[in-house]
């Protein structure tokens, strides 16, 4: 059985008062929940505020991006050190918004899985298509080409470690979402891929996370679904009440 997991990828948005703010009321609002894994990913300046915030509460840390070098010239990058040094376990790698607004290539986000691994850091691979990729009946090319790009060299010891993000790309901020039967097909078609790569036994154990307008209103239909064992929030969990009734899902 594998452990339900709510993420919460909060952006570019909140200042160091309202981000601490909202951490302190999921992480009272969480209570002492333990049957499901938790995690906020606050922008880069407030991760240590954050951590700070939500410390010795059921409430993970995790990153939204990073680079794959230890150190370095490298202008507006953060390091894997840098995220452990405030208390991040986890770090978001190939976001959609990483792929197609910054422009970052397959090639670039295995090396930060890569590197993520060997410090530590638990990696959080998103996959999706386009609108036009999904019209174009391109939806499983395209999530097999970046999972398997994404997890090139990852050993069968490393993939409890690795969890997978689908979040079509059309649904994300946009309102749209995935209907559960949709969402829960990729989710089994990424759960098929893993088990060619990785056997059976892993492909199982891996958990995959839907991501792409999930809400209130729809987290319990996705949540019921075999192959979704948890959900990338984005807007939804910029708001205690909204995350947390996403968190506390019935499914």
């Amino acid at each position: 059985m594998r452990k339900p997991f709510i993420a919460g990828n909060w952006k570019m948005f909140l200042t160091r008062s309202t981000g601490i703010e909202l951490a302190k009321a999921i992480a009272h609002g969480l209570g002492d929940a333990g049957d499901r894994d938790v995690l906020v990913c606050p922008s880069f300046a407030l991760l240590g505020d954050v951590a700070d915030a939500v410390k010795g509460s059921n409430v993970l840390i995790g990153a939204q991006n990073m680079h794959f070098e230890n150190e370095g010239a490298f202008t507006g990058e953060v390091s894997a050190d840098m995220l452990l040094s405030v208390s991040c376990s986890y770090v978001i790698l190939g976001h959609s918004e990483r792929r197609h607004v910054f422009h970052e290539k397959d090639p670039t986000i295995n090396k930060k899985i890569l590197f993520a691994l060997k410090k530590n850091l638990k990696p959080i691979l998103c996959v999706g298509e386009l609108l036009e990729e999904r019209e174009a009946g391109s939806t499983e090319t395209v999530v097999k080409d970046q999972v398997t790009s994404g997890l090139r060299e990852v050993g069968k010891d490393s993939m409890g470690s690795v969890t997978i993000a689908y979040e079509p790309v059309w649904a994300i901020g946009t309102g749209k979402t995935a209907t559960p039967e949709d969402a829960d097909g990729v989710h089994s078609f990424i759960r098929s891929i893993i088990s060619e790569l990785y056997g059976r036994e892993i492909s199982e154990k891996t958990r995959i996370l839907y991501g792409g307008s999930v809400k209130p209103g729809n987290v319990d239909e996705l949540m019921a679904k075999g192959n979704i064992d948890g959900a990338l929030v984005g807007g939804a969990s910029l708001e205690a009440d909204s995350f947390l009734r996403v968190i506390k899902f019935e499914s």
